[in-house]
């Protein structure tokens, strides 16, 4: 049986084709015979430019935005999809999410953190949205690996200049490497690429190693967790607790009357 997986960015897809065929091409990759990802951006009027930093390295931007990542899990649940993928490594929402529907649900950072893990000692996260360091280290504490996290630094170049390095990569190569050394001379073993346009952009050009450390391929991680999480629901009938605060799911009768008092009706994504 094949597995459906809806991907959600945290961009408008439609404004950046380079990027969601890069995406297209690295799923093909990644994701096992008999896997689908359907890819998702946000409402094509979220921001005022095509480069969402600008509001996501402020929390309060970032809470409203991620009302669409549960809007997301909500559709992606109604629409028979097998897991979501929340593909961007702040992970707006991801509990919330989880709290409100039975597919699983899975994060890029999450995912990437939990399989460095395996890989070595002490994980970097390289960013070239910088203001979102100290959630990177919260999210990490949240999953029980502060002990483990070498902190999130600025990778050393923007948004633009990896949109740009889809046709002139050389530059942004070099200056990653350069970033990762240095992590690496302070003591970090396993390296995670921030935001998933870097990441997708590092394994176009094959970049999986600097200096003898694994640089995790986030993205491919997510689609494999998912699959994962897909297998054991089948197979062993695994569901999300259901029991306390954060995980108990609320009636969904209630949410879409919550949803439509707060005018978010037209943010909900139809199907695809």
């Amino acid at each position: 049986m094949g597995i459906r997986i809806w991907h959600q960015s945290f961009t408008v897809l439609d404004n950046l084709p380079a990027y969601a065929a890069a995406l297209q091409e690295h799923f093909a990759k990644v994701a096992r015979a008999g896997t689908q990802v359907v890819l998702h951006g946000m409402h094509a009027q979220t921001y005022r430019t095509n480069y969402p930093g600008n509001d996501i390295r402020y929390a309060y931007f970032q809470y409203l935005h991620g009302q669409q990542f549960v809007l997301g899990g909500i559709a992606a649940e109604e629409q028979g999809y097998d897991a979501y993928a929340i593909m961007s490594i702040p992970e707006p929402a991801l509990r919330e999410t989880r709290s409100v529907i039975d597919v699983p649900v899975v994060g890029y950072g999450e995912s990437a953190m939990l399989t460095a893990r395996m890989l070595g000692e002490r994980m970097g996260v390289l960013l070239f949205i910088e203001e979102m360091a100290p959630l990177i280290e919260e999210n990490a504490a949240r999953i029980g690996l502060a002990g483990r996290f070498a902190g999130a630094r600025c990778v050393g170049f923007e948004f633009n200049d990896v949109l740009k390095a889809y046709e002139e990569p050389q530059s942004v190569l070099e200056r990653f490497h350069a970033a990762a050394h240095a992590m690496i001379q302070d003591g970090v073993d396993v390296i995670i690429p921030g935001e998933a346009p870097l990441c997708v952009l590092l394994a176009r050009h094959g970049v999986n190693r600097v200096d003898n450390v694994p640089v995790v391929d986030a993205l491919g991680a997510t689609i494999k967790m998912a699959e994962m999480m897909v297998d054991l629901r089948r197979s062993s009938g695994l569901s999300p607790a259901r029991r306390g605060y954060f995980v108990e799911k609320p009636p969904r009768d209630r949410v879409k009357e919550l949803i439509a008092l707060y005018g978010m009706n037209h943010l909900m994504p139809t199907s695809r």
